[in-house]
């Protein structure tokens, strides 16, 4: 994945949140040197905002014999992204407007330890639940001593431990704060599926200086952010030369 300067994580804690918050990603198994292509899972998964990462696979899945060959993974979610229209990523030159894509990513390298101790594969699925279950669950707590002892048997739990972190935050990083005030309103104006989500995005990555308490871009539902447009950052160029 190609990361600009402009792109990447502002800190460690935008990409740790973002790994947390967009809890559905791909796990990429490549395997042993003889295998033409990975394994490729979607899956949900639950991260603890350090190094671990925790799910649990179907037994059948394919995955598991990639693992048996090289226990390592990429882990990698894509979300909050939205198209940008040429016109809207123009600026104050029409000519020079070339469409783009935000959005934000993170791809984890992983070492992989499967679990199946009965117990332990209970201790993932409660956490995990705990985490994607609605308050008061009747699935909760799974217990593997009793009701549920002959399902466990159906699944294999994943402790994935981090060992490196490439994320990009497309968001207009080389353009001015002015220039992305006014693509923000413009986002929160068509409210799409993740507009939204971009605007926020957007505007969390404004410089701190920029933020004052008055003007600033329109969000969706007409909410007014207290981002102060105008303020350079001193990169850049308008358009999308490079993704």
């Amino acid at each position: 994945m190609l990361v600009h300067p402009w792109d990447g994580p502002v800190d460690e804690h935008e990409w740790r949140e973002a790994l947390r918050v967009l809890d559905f990603g791909q796990l990429i198994a490549p395997g042993g040197p003889g295998r033409e292509l990975p394994v490729v899972v979607p899956t949900h998964f639950l991260f603890d905002g350090d190094r671990t990462v925790e799910l649990h696979l179907a037994r059948p899945n394919p995955v598991w014999a990639a693992f048996e060959e090289r226990p390592r993974a990429l882990l990698t979610v894509v979300g909050d992204y939205v198209y940008v229209p040429a016109e809207v990523n123009a600026g104050d030159d029409p000519a020079l407007g070339v469409p783009t894509s935000y959005y934000a990513s993170v791809q984890a390298e992983v070492d992989v330890e499967v679990v199946d101790d009965p117990a332990a594969k209970a201790a993932i699925l409660n956490r995990q639940l705990a985490h994607f279950e609605p308050a008061g669950s009747p699935r909760l707590p799974v217990d593997a001593l009793g009701a549920d002892r002959r399902q466990l048997p159906g699944i294999r739990g994943l402790r994935l431990t981090v060992t490196g972190v490439r994320a990009k935050f497309k968001y207009g990083g080389n353009k001015s704060v002015e220039q992305r005030v006014e693509i923000a309103s413009a986002l929160a104006s068509r409210g799409g599926p993740m507009d939204g989500a971009a605007w926020r995005r957007l505007l969390a990555r404004l410089p701190g200086d920029s933020v004052g308490p008055t003007g600033g871009a329109v969000g969706p539902g007409g909410a007014v952010d207290a981002a102060t447009p105008g303020v350079p950052t001193g990169g850049g160029t308008p358009g999308d030369p490079t993704g």
